[in-house]
């Protein structure tokens, strides 16, 4: 391992205070940048905050393996750092027999309920809370929080530099002249119903192309549906369709007859920062500067694999061999309507 390093993490999304909180937690000295006022105001505050177990995952893949290596991480952070999570499970109605062996093949249980398969460990939380216990646990082990801090120089002072910008984490290395990736904002939209009797996530059969729209309870006794998957060019477009409030609209009630004649009391978009041409999960240090380590195009599943990424970066890219402290703990903040807050600043 090198010298005493001096990290800077950009990025205050989900990943971002992972990564500030698992680095302080191992004793370095750490400043967390975000542009944005407070925590959690892009892609991490305008999710589904459903959290995965990994079922459906493809096995091999770096982002399969860092969303596996999560969840005891996780199960630990949660108890800690009293985060709210509902372990509701989930079920997808006629799942095709292949579902089963994958999420075996990946240490995930799951059992047949006739055609139905259900997946007990999958669940939902407060993104926003969660990610707000981890900077102030960041904080407790000694971690700096800067906010409406815009990156524009290479941060000469640091030993390293953590990329985690999420929608921006391209145009961040491109300051250090690394052009090896791009992100594309893939928009998400969701209805959101006064309506608490769901009890569980209902999951579509997924097509060759995507997931398909879901309907899920949150821990504020709400129902959601979502997401849409359309990719654009804008990284500041969080308006909803018309066109995706009309499909979202038929696809919640096909999976929830309840919903279908019940009028939504909020809708959102989300931006996940995908990467063009199919490159997602883009971690490792970055073959233009040594100095700067991208964790960049982690798409919709970074809420779930957050804290696998950050111990990933910590031992096996920093080669960082001292183990985490014990968390501290503190005054935790509770399940909140949290998608008003990010669609409302978004908003402005």
């Amino acid at each position: 391992m090198r010298g005493e390093q001096t990290v800077a993490v950009v990025g205050g999304g989900i990943v971002g205070c992972a990564m500030a909180m698992e680095l302080a937690r191992r004793g370095r000295r750490v400043t967390l940048l975000e542009a944005e006022p407070a925590v959690a105001l892009a892609a991490s505050g305008t999710n589904s905050g459903i959290v995965h177990t990994g079922f459906d995952s493809k096995p091999g893949e770096l982002e399969t393996a860092l969303i596996v290596r999560a969840g005891p991480l996780r199960d630990a952070a949660i108890a800690a750092l009293d985060i709210p999570v509902w372990r509701c499970g989930a079920v997808m109605g006629g799942a095709p027999p292949a579902l089963a062996d994958n999420a075996a093949a990946n240490g995930v249980p799951t059992r047949w309920d006739g055609p139905d398969l259900r997946v007990p460990g999958e669940g939902v939380t407060d993104p926003v809370a969660m990610a707000t216990a981890f900077a102030a646990e960041a904080r407790r082990h000694g971690a700096q929080l800067s906010f409406g801090a815009r990156v524009t120089d290479t941060l000469a002072g640091f030993t390293d530099v953590v990329n985690c910008a999420g929608l921006h984490a391209d145009d961040v290395a491109r300051i250090f002249g690394d052009d090896s990736f791009a992100i594309r904002p893939r928009k998400g939209e969701f209805l959101v119903y006064r309506h608490d009797a769901l009890r569980e996530i209902l999951l579509p059969v997924p097509s060759p192309t995507t997931k398909g729209v879901i309907v899920f309870p949150t821990l504020d006794g709400h129902t959601s549906c979502g997401p849409t998957a359309v990719d654009l060019e804008d990284k500041e477009d969080w308006t909803v369709r018309e066109a995706a409030r009309e499909t979202l609209q038929a696809a919640a009630g096909a999976a929830l007859p309840d919903l279908a004649g019940l009028r939504p009391v909020f809708a959102y978009a989300g931006l996940r920062p995908a990467g063009v041409d199919g490159v997602n999960y883009v971690v490792g240090r970055s073959a233009y500067a040594p100095r700067l380590v991208n964790v960049a195009a982690i798409r919709s599943t970074g809420l779930t694999a957050a804290l696998g990424i950050a111990d990933h970066v910590c031992r096996d890219i920093l080669e960082i061999d001292a183990p985490p402290a014990p968390y501290i703990g503190g005054a935790a903040e509770k399940a909140t309507s949290w998608w008003r807050r990010t669609a409302a600043h978004r908003a402005a």
